[in-house]
């Protein structure tokens, strides 16, 4: 059963055209050209979209010059039919107007990224995603980390350049990866819970990855550290954005030593083996409750109850309704 990863894969159908965002006056003509869509995002993070429909409201390039003439544009990509770029409210200038008397403006609301990947289309939400990536970037990175001096966007807002002469550094958007991982045993899946979670959601075991340590020594560390769990074989499942604020969570399967737990980092409330049928009827009585359906985390919990016992996540959630 393969798929899509919410904010990934096909869903973004776009060439970032990334060879082209040192050329300024290609990039003007996008941004100028009755073809071009701007996604605006207010000084949290959430972004426009249309008052009574489950998509973005775009900006046209009429209505950027109107709204928010003094805001450098972030160049995101282009597909066959527009070039698609990023404003930020908070770096728009003296004259943009607030964020409350845009939305009015524009007839709009405003939304979280997470909403987002449940409600919009596919590739709305991937954009919203790579836009909300950089925006989040661009706003934290005013400083060079080499010398403190100040720092000026180029390439479009991809990089960030030291404006001191003796400097000059170049910084890049930053994304911290995580893994994620569906541990099995015998037939059973580990999944944990925090104390601060809805009663009864469950969710696979995830954590940062440290310097100097591959993706599979860190599925290894992380389950040891948060379940007590010995993890033996790792194997690559699929990965997914999520700027939330600047994470790339990488998903795996894994293959548990034996079914010992030891709670010892104390973040986790509780961590069990489930098998296919114990999630079945956990669901159907409500004492069960899966990740959201946006998270990679779903998805690997749909993968293995899938292979192992050939359910659907998706049918068993809406049986249980």
């Amino acid at each position: 059963m393969q798929q899509q990863n919410t904010f990934s894969g096909l869903s973004l159908r776009l060439d970032r055209a990334a060879e082209r965002r040192d050329e300024r006056d290609w990039v003007d003509a996008r941004a100028s050209a009755p073809e071009a869509r701007f996604l605006v995002l207010d000084g949290d993070d959430l972004a426009y979209v249309q008052r009574d429909a489950e998509s973005l409201r775009w900006l046209g390039a009429g209505e950027r010059a109107s709204w928010m003439p003094d805001a450098e544009p972030t160049f995101l990509g282009t597909d066959e039919e527009h070039a698609y770029f990023l404003l930020r409210l908070d770096a728009a200038g003296s004259h943009a107007p607030d964020a409350a008397a845009l939305e009015q403006a524009l007839g709009a609301r405003r939304m979280h990224l997470r909403q987002a990947g449940l409600q919009l289309d596919a590739h709305e939400a991937a954009l919203f995603a790579y836009a909300k990536g950089l925006a989040h970037w661009q706003r934290e990175m005013r400083h060079c980390t080499a010398c403190g001096a100040r720092v000026a966007l180029v390439a479009s807002g991809h990089r960030a350049q030291c404006t001191s002469i003796d400097c000059g550094k170049l910084h890049f958007p930053r994304t911290d990866a995580a893994i994620i991982v569906i541990v099995e045993h015998d037939g059973a899946c580990l999944l944990g819970r925090q104390a601060s979670w809805p009663a009864g959601r469950y969710s696979t075991l995830a954590g940062f990855v440290e310097p100097g340590e591959s993706l599979e020594d860190a599925v290894r560390r992380e389950v040891a550290e948060e379940a007590g769990v010995r993890v033996d074989e790792v194997h690559y499942h699929s990965s997914q954005p999520w700027p939330l604020p600047a994470s790339l969570m990488i998903g795996f399967t894994a293959t548990a030593h034996d079914r010992a737990i030891c709670l010892r980092d104390g973040e986790l409330e509780e961590a069990r083996w489930f098998t296919p049928a114990q999630i079945q009827s956990g669901l159907a009585d409500g004492s069960f409750a899966t990740p959201p359906k946006l998270s990679v985390s779903y998805r690997l919990l749909a993968h293995w109850l899938h292979e192992r016992a050939g359910l659907a996540l998706d049918e068993l959630i809406a049986r249980a309704r």
